[in-house]
């Protein structure tokens, strides 16, 4: 299997409940926890552990007992649950025609087409359908997440200013780190008694690690951290990109370093520093672009969007209309259509991803097929290329983004903190 296809394997597959076989349907789907007004099947519960297993298997990980791989396995399909539900109550939906775009996505970056994809996904034993639904479920708490949390994140310009400037101070070998985490966590109820015993229990699995316990492993069976089926892996990050706590920790730290128990509102985080590396510098592309978007609604759904930029494109191309023109009088992106569809200079990276992809592929002068963002259905024209030296704006965006990321991180483990704590939860037992 293909890099690419192990990273679409673990970071979908895992999270979702895919099919089993008939007779283990027969013989395991019964309730294995009521969340709120929905269930969680033993069916599920099952699925996930031989996924975690084979996951396991790939990565050579170490694997507690089948008992302690079971609650966490219950723990992950219960914040899913949680989030799926919510956003079932809020009207959350991902249409078809998204997620084949996603999916073709997937595919692209693994090298192969859509239908090379699922011959790999069925050959691990999945259904060509359970894959796509678990990609669904995923997109969907996906979106929930960026609606629930964006609106708590707020970054000051003096924050962008004072980080900037810290920044600019750094020498361009800055240094990068992948760390592994652990997290015992707390309740925000927490009595003075819970806390200690979280701390005493913090401090135990520090000094098993210390005596050379597999820190994969060990976040594996003890992590309550939303990384803890991954071996507790944060992937790599820069001092700027981390939590503010990790940050202060973490600076100076050399390969291999254990550090904590650190405390924080959610519990007790347990650091290892996996490796580090030099940041590279380099010069920024920019794309100058300009589009027409339509947004679906109850009038106008996905194929009339897709049909009517269609024509628009056979338009332009036909040179029936301008480009301009048709911006102007029918984009939904206001910004824009008064420029005649024009967006600027940008770099790619600013943009929905889909939309990222379509800029990033295209021919200067050429005018895309209509394709769907979160934003809704677009064409799109690349106008021009440029490499250019935008060290102050970059450093200005930079910063705001390693800042978004890190009280968006924050902000996300404190709010499915808060859905859990709100929910009601009940595993049942034989």
């Amino acid at each position: 299997m293909n890099k690419m296809l192990k990273i679409v394997s673990i970071a979908w597959l895992t999270l979702a409940s895919l099919t089993v076989p008939a007779q283990a349907n027969e013989v395991l789907d019964r309730v294995a926890v009521i969340v709120n007004d929905g269930v969680i099947l033993q069916s599920e519960v099952e699925t996930m552990l031989v996924q975690i297993k084979r996951n396991a298997a790939e990565q050579d990980i170490q694997l507690p007992s089948d008992d302690v791989l079971r609650v966490q396995a219950i723990d992950r399909l219960v914040l899913q649950e949680i989030q799926l539900q919510i956003a079932r109550r809020n009207g959350i939906e991902v249409s078809d025609a998204q997620l084949e775009q996603t999916i073709a996505s997937i595919a692209r970056e693994a090298g192969m087409n859509v239908e090379g994809l699922r011959a790999e996904i069925t050959g691990l034993g999945s259904t060509w359908q359970g894959y796509r639904e678990s990609i669904r479920r995923e997109m969907i708490i996906g979106e929930l997440q960026r609606n629930a949390v964006r609106d708590r994140v707020y970054i000051s310009p003096q924050e962008i200013a004072n980080l900037t400037s810290m920044m600019e101070e750094m020498s361009s070998n800055e240094v990068e780190y992948r760390l592994s985490h652990i997290l015992i966590g707390l309740r925000d109820s927490s009595s003075s008694s819970e806390v200690q015993a979280a701390r005493e229990r913090a401090e135990s699995v520090l000094s098993s690690l210390q005596d050379g316990r597999d820190f994969a492993a060990t976040a594996i069976s003890s992590s309550a951290g939303s990384r803890a089926l991954e071996g507790g892996d944060l992937g790599w990050m820069n001092i700027n990109a981390m939590p503010t706590l990790f940050a202060e920790a973490v600076r100076g730290k050399r390969k291999g370093d254990l550090i904590g128990p650190i405390k924080s509102g959610v519990g007790f985080h347990i650091l290892k520093v996996a490796d580090t590396r030099g940041i590279e510098t380099v010069e920024i592309e920019e794309v100058k672009a300009r589009h027409i978007l339509l947004r679906t609604s109850v009038i106008l759904s996905d194929n009339r969007a897709k049909e009517q930029l269609s024509t628009f494109r056979q338009q332009i191309m036909s040179g029936e209309a301008e480009f301009s023109e048709l911006a102007l009088e029918h984009s939904d992106d206001t910004g824009s259509a008064s420029q005649g569809g024009d967006l600027g200079w940008n770099e790619p990276g600013i943009f929905d991803e889909n939309f990222k992809q379509v800029v990033e592929s295209a021919e200067i002068g050429e005018i895309s097929e209509p394709f769907r963002s979160q934003f809704g259905w677009h064409i799109v024209e690349v106008l021009d290329r440029r490499v250019q030296d935008a060290t102050e704006r970059s450093k200005e965006n930079r910063a705001y983004q390693l800042l978004y990321r890190r009280k968006y991180q924050e902000e996300l483990e404190n709010w499915q903190q808060e859905m859990r704590d709100q929910a009601y939860i009940e595993e049942i037992t034989d």
